[in-house]
């Protein structure tokens, strides 16, 4: 059996697979442009998945399984892996504790005001009565419910925060205080201190927030992006803040990445930019091997009990 890696796997890491599986033929490659020729040996895929195109599933004859790195798969080409038949899995799971940890850092910071903190440290100004306030029982409404949206309400009860969920149908999610579904979302906007954002890449989230969503968030609320850039319309989101609609915004994901020099969010006091980073971590691979090694476990076996399938049709 051959499994070709297109991932810049750590040397432990392919190390370990090669003596764990012995049987098996792994071909670790530094990217998909190196490891195109050797496509049509592949039976398993191992990938983080930007890299994929049509073509390469045409090349792959004997693919059967694709394992992404990573919880986005939005860039994989569905039409074409649902026509072989090819399972997709990924890490979904695997950054809920580093991206918790980001949510409730970005919740502190703007809670105190760490942004013009680090101003006035530069500029040796001593404001010792600048505007400050506290986290504890605030409300923090969660927008998808899955794995790292849980550990977020569940790190959130260490501060005594209310927590309010969001996801598809509106179903009880634990650590969660309450739920409301999609369609209800405008409901729970106005009663929420911070609001966060997981929501991943999909058609049906595409722009899920606009003006109106905005324009019934609190005038104190604090908006936070980990999810994708995409779910936000961000001329909508520029406007709310200019207009002090919210009172500030922690983005970690943008529609277009790396972010252009010229755009207006590097520039807005009420806006912290991060580059994407809020799912980096040194333990990230050792976790994501830990689901692929479960799975192909699973898979030389014979009972495909997969975890985190992803659904061609809706993209998750």
């Amino acid at each position: 059996m051959n499994i070709v890696c297109t991932s810049k796997l750590k040397s432990n890491i392919k190390s370990d697979l090669v003596q764990k599986y012995p049987e098996v033929s792994f071909q670790f490659y530094p990217s998909m442009s190196v490891a195109e020729e050797h496509l049509d040996e592949a039976e398993v895929l191992i990938t983080y998945g930007e890299d994929v195109t049509e073509n390469h599933i045409q090349k792959a004859k004997q693919l059967k399984w694709i394992m992404v790195l990573s919880a986005g798969v939005e860039m994989l080409p569905f039409k074409e892996i649902k026509e072989r038949g090819i399972v997709v899995t990924n890490a979904r799971g695997i950054h809920s504790i580093q991206m918790a940890e980001y949510t409730l850092w970005a919740m502190l910071i703007t809670a105190r005001n760490t942004k013009e903190l680090f101003v006035n440290e530069a500029s040796k100004t001593w404001h010792k009565r600048m505007p400050l306030n506290e986290i504890t029982g605030a409300t923090v409404g969660v927008i998808g419910t899955g794995a790292i949206g849980c550990e977020i309400a569940r790190i959130a009860k260490t501060f005594n925060m209310a927590t309010i969920g969001v996801n598809r149908k509106g179903h009880a999610v634990d650590y969660f205080d309450s739920i409301y579904s999609n369609d209800n979302v405008m409901e729970m906007l106005p009663k929420c201190d911070y609001i966060v954002s997981v929501l991943p890449s999909t058609a049906d989230t595409f722009h899920f927030f606009t003006s109106p969503h905005f324009h019934a968030m609190k005038e104190s609320s604090v908006f936070i992006n980990i999810g994708r850039g995409d779910a936000v319309d961000e001329h909508a989101l520029i406007d709310a803040l200019n207009n002090e609609e919210i009172h500030h915004a922690v983005l970690d994901v943008f529609e277009e990445e790396p972010l252009e020099e010229s755009h207006p969010f590097w520039k807005m006091a009420n806006v912290t930019v991060t580059p994407h980073h809020s799912g980096v971590s040194p333990n990230y691979q050792p976790r994501a091997i830990e689901i692929f090694k479960r799975n192909f476990n699973e898979y030389i076996n014979g009972t495909n009990d997969f975890q985190n399938v992803i659904n061609p049709d809706r993209g998750y």
